[in-house]
């Protein structure tokens, strides 16, 4: 019965939850791409990381925007 009370108090917005779910894919993507094209070519390690960290960066940067933008 607790775990009711639990559920009925939490609420959530889709909206943020949107905007998370789509940075936590971007910086999924991000991710794999880095570690495919380290695979493929690995002495360009360090400009991929760079990169990568930038692309990961404005991938989390969507979700702020979602978090404190969104009206609900």
């Amino acid at each position: 019965m607790d775990t009711l009370l639990v559920l009925a108090a939490v609420t959530g917005s889709p909206t943020k939850a949107l905007a998370c779910l789509g940075a936590a894919l971007g910086v999924g993507l991000v991710g794999m791409k880095a570690v495919e094209a380290v695979g493929r070519n690995p002495g360009a390690f360090g400009k991929i990381l760079v990169i990568g960290i930038l692309g990961m960066a404005l991938a989390e940067a969507v979700a702020f925007y979602g978090l404190f933008l969104s009206n609900e």
